[in-house]
C-alpha cells in the first residue's frame, strides 16, 4: 500500500508526488479536513524539479569555451582602453 499526497483543485484531484499505478489498480481516496497553502512545499518542490535543467536544450557547447575567461578578458580590455585614454589625455603619448 502506498500513500500519495495531492489536493482537489475544484475540478480534478491533482497529485503532488509521482507514482505509477497499474491499469485497474484499486485506489482509496481520503478527503481531509485540511487545506493546502498556495505555496505548498510539495507542489513547489515538484515545480522546481520539473524546471531543473529546462534551459539545457538552449545551451550551446561551442559558446561554453568562449564564456570561460570572458569576464577576465573584458576587464583586461577595459583596463587597456582606459590606460590608453589616460596616456593620451595626461601624458601626451
Amino acid at each position: 500500500m502506498l500513500a500519495v499526497k495531492g489536493y482537489f483543485d475544484g475540478t480534478v484531484i491533482k497529485l503532488l508526488e509521482n507514482f505509477e499505478a497499474k491499469p485497474n489498480q484499486k485506489v482509496i481516496i481520503t478527503i481531509m479536513d485540511e487545506f493546502i497553502d498556495n505555496d505548498d512545499n510539495g507542489k513547489r518542490n515538484k515545480t522546481l524539479k520539473n524546471l531543473r535543467g529546462i534551459l539545457a536544450r538552449y545551451a550551446d557547447p561551442e559558446l561554453r569555451a568562449k564564456e570561460k575567461g570572458a569576464w577576465e578578458q573584458a576587464a583586461a580590455e577595459k583596463y587597456i582602453e582606459q590606460t590608453r585614454e589616460y596616456e593620451k589625455e595626461y601624458l601626451n603619448v
